[in-house]
């Protein structure tokens, strides 16, 4: 009984080894997540007065191959203030990048979140709910990294206290793909 226990044991380790052997390898582009952070350069036109402001922005991006993913995003605008008034946005939601045409891959995104308002000569600072609909175009230089060559974004905030502000902006910067 044990040496028919033993044979059985190793003609399905030798069986299961053919078989394994003849297994295909998943090819490398099959599946997968992408996973990429980045850093941008900001430039907006805020809707509290006539403000333009510039400053910097860090991206992290989650996205399975052929499907939807997912973005958040850090903006901090800080340059080109008067009377001390500047922002800062915690955004997060979903993002689509669509098939790549030649090095390019355009996206398009829907993100929501917190947007941080610091109002003339310090005098108030305020926290809203933001929305902000955008889109860009990233252009690959290899497999690793990429040139943010444009994204546009409009944010809508809601609840400002002095009612509904706009604001729109560009961003250009670099991606990398983490894996």
């Amino acid at each position: 009984m044990r040496r028919l226990f033993l044979l059985l044991c190793f003609s399905t380790a030798v069986l299961c080894g053919l078989s394994l052997h003849a297994q295909v390898r998943e090819s490398a582009d099959a599946g997968g997540l992408v996973v990429s952070v980045g850093g941008e350069f900001s430039y907006y036109s805020v809707g509290y007065g006539p403000r333009q402001l510039a400053g910097f922005g860090a991206f992290v991006e989650a996205e399975p191959k052929g499907r939807p993913g997912v973005e958040a995003e850090y903006r901090n605008l800080l340059w080109h203030q008067t009377a001390s008034v500047h922002l800062s946005t915690w955004l997060i939601g979903p993002r689509y990048g669509f098939h790549d045409f030649h090095r390019f891959q355009p996206y398009v995104k829907v993100l929501l979140g917190d947007g941080e308002f610091s109002f003339p000569y310090g005098y108030a600072h305020g926290s809203y709910f933001v929305v902000a609909p955008g889109g860009g175009v990233d252009y690959h230089l290899n497999r690793r990294i990429s040139f943010r060559v444009a994204d546009f974004e409009y944010q809508d905030w809601p609840q400002f206290t002095f009612g509904n502000m706009s604001s729109f902006g560009v961003s250009s910067g670099i991606r990398v793909r983490v894996f």
